[in-house]
């Protein structure tokens, strides 16, 4: 764990580091994962079938073996505790409302010279979702990726979810009989994001890939960007909190180890104004992690990666979130206004002390598909747009091609196209 003060002379400098530390796995995994999706490509459900089986040592044979029926999710949802299946009722609900909020809306209309202008919004055809399974098998993720994509009004849903030694997380059927999902395969890694891609035998290929995965699943979704639209290229998590000192340490302690906990490459920094205060939530961040049923991957991902910076003054941190573009951002201050109005690159911010990140995972309603990697400087959360596409269109009669047409004439002589000017000119004669 990195301590700064923003008075150290060699303060910039250190910063900088952390800016620009990259968490994400390097060439050798580039290199895997390219040779996989071509052989995809070219031999499609054999490469599944021996690549499931090394990796998950399950066996691709028989069509219960390949997929998940709409029934055992069903089944999986009625076994549920009551508690957890009005849990995930209410998140879905809440979901689903948030994402209904951002549903476009198409343009039409006729301007000044005559001219019919707008823009349709569709769904696309087919999106494959991508479900980590094993330990990191998150039923939330399910929702957070389905959801929009219902919403949206895309008619397919594919997803892919490694299911190792042929085990179901009974939580992800439960979220995916809720979403309405009625195609599972028992798939996953980077093969899996190949079969989306391409298709194989078995798996029709889709237009857009979402979804969380490792390295290997990241890795392939962008090799494939081009080839299908994707949500974005995730690295580890992050979580920045800036905090005054009239927080509970133990809360914001919490906080910074509920992203520790993810990944050892995750990412969680503590900007505060008051060092005594940071020594308090340095202190509670070893009690808490050594009782953690997460406890190698939390200490270590904080060890390695985690961060405290004392600021003199509140006021001084929104340069410095603007400048790590943080995944998640949380302000647990006494007035969070003022820093709410500055920070301009986040994934999600997190407003007030009782805001903790962890809500946004579940239930708030936004999506926790979020980008990392300091992307956030130019990419946005998962939503319905990401499921969808804009056709412009363009009318016109006589009298509007001769308003603006004489224009697009001489453009197209001075660029040299002599056909586009003829194809409007002997419209005109």
């Amino acid at each position: 764990m990195r301590s700064l003060s923003i008075n150290d002379a060699d303060f910039a400098q250190k910063f900088r580091r952390i800016v620009e530390d990259r968490r994400e796995s390097g060439s050798d995994v580039a290199g895997q994962v390219a040779s996989i999706l071509r052989d995809v490509r070219s031999r499609g459900d054999d490469v599944l079938v021996e690549l499931t089986q090394r990796f998950d040592q399950h066996t691709l044979s028989s069509d219960s073996d390949w997929s998940i029926t709409p029934g055992e999710c069903k089944a999986a949802f009625d076994g549920l505790d009551t508690g957890l299946r009005d849990a995930l009722q209410l998140a879905a609900d809440r979901i689903r409302t948030y994402h209904e909020a951002q549903l476009p809306e198409d343009r039409d209309y006729t301007d000044d010279a005559g001219v019919r202008l707008g823009a349709r919004w569709q769904a696309v055809d087919a999106a494959g979702l991508y479900v980590p399974g094993g330990r990191a098998a998150y039923p939330s993720s399910l929702l957070m990726n389905a959801i929009p994509a219902k919403v949206a009004g895309v008619k397919r849903l594919a997803v892919v979810t490694p299911t190792p030694k042929g085990a179901v997380n009974p939580l992800v059927l439960a979220a995916a009989h809720i979403a309405g999902i009625d195609e599972i395969w028992r798939v996953g890694g980077a093969h899996a994001v190949g079969a989306l891609a391409y298709g194989t035998g078995r798996i029709k290929r889709v237009d857009v890939i979402t979804g969380p995965g490792n390295a290997f699943v990241a890795e392939a979704k962008r090799q494939l960007f081009g080839v299908v639209g994707i949500d974005m290229v995730a690295g580890p998590s992050e979580i920045l909190v800036i905090a005054d000192g009239n927080n509970d340490p133990d809360w914001i302690a919490a906080d910074l180890l509920s992203q520790a906990e993810h990944d050892p490459s995750a990412q969680s920094i503590l900007i505060t104004d008051d060092e005594a205060f940071s020594r308090q939530v340095e202190d509670r961040i070893d009690v808490q992690s050594s009782m953690l049923a997460t406890k190698s991957v939390a200490q270590k991902s904080w060890q390695d990666h985690g961060v405290i910076i004392v600021v003199d003054e509140l006021a001084q941190s929104i340069a410095l979130a603007n400048e790590l573009a943080a995944e998640h951002v949380e302000l647990a201050v006494e007035d969070p206004s003022p820093l709410f109005d500055g920070i301009r690159h986040a994934g999600s911010i997190f407003i007030g002390r009782h805001a903790p990140e962890a809500v946004g995972d579940y239930v708030a309603g936004p999506n926790h598909v979020l980008p990392t990697g300091r992307r956030a400087r130019f990419s946005s959360g998962l939503s319905v747009l990401d499921f969808m596409k804009r056709s412009s269109f363009i009318e016109l009669d006589e009298a509007a091609l001769r308003a603006i047409g004489p224009a697009a004439i001489s453009l197209a002589e001075a660029e040299g196209l002599p056909a586009h000017a003829k194809s409007i000119e002997s419209r005109l004669k």
